[in-house]
C-alpha cells in the first residue's frame, strides 16, 4: 500500500478556482479548453497532462440542477409580479435558460476537472 504523504498537497479550491476560470489546475496560466467543451491534452504554459480527466456527465447534471433551482423561482415571481403572457414567458425563459447553461456548462467542467486534478483522481496522481 502506497503512503499518502509522498505526494504534495494540491490545493483542491485553488485549482477548482483556476478550473472554472477555464484555466489550467496547476499553473493557472494555460488555457484548458481547445473548443467550447473540449479538455486540451496538455497544458499550453506548464505541459501538465490533462487528458486524465473524466467528467462525463456530472458538469451537465450541475449546470441543469443549478439554472433549474434559479430559473423557477424567477419565474414564479415575475408570473406573480407582472402576469406576462404565456408566449412572452416561454421566449424570455427559454432563452434564459438556454445562454445560462450554456455560459455555466464550460465553467462547471472546469472546475470538475480542477477538482479531478486536485485530488489526484483518474490518473492525475501519477
Amino acid at each position: 500500500m502506497e503512503s499518502t504523504a509522498t505526494y504534495q498537497d494540491r490545493p483542491t479550491g485553488q485549482a477548482m478556482t483556476r478550473g472554472a476560470k477555464l484555466r489550467c489546475p496547476a499553473c493557472g496560466e494555460g488555457r484548458m479548453f481547445t473548443s467550447y467543451l473540449k479538455v486540451a491534452d496538455h497544458c499550453p504554459d506548464c505541459g501538465e497532462a490533462l487528458h486524465h480527466q473524466r467528467a462525463d456527465d456530472g458538469p451537465a447534471y450541475l449546470t441543469i440542477l443549478l439554472v433549474s433551482h434559479i430559473a423557477a423561482p424567477i419565474l414564479l415571481a415575475s408570473y406573480v409580479a407582472w402576469r406576462p403572457s404565456a408566449i412572452t414567458m416561454l421566449i424570455v425563459f427559454s432563452l434564459g435558460t438556454i445562454v445560462s447553461s450554456l455560459v455555466l456548462l464550460p465553467i462547471i467542467k472546469g472546475g470538475f476537472v480542477g477538482l479531478q486534478w486536485a485530488r489526484r483522481m483518474h490518473g492525475f496522481g501519477e
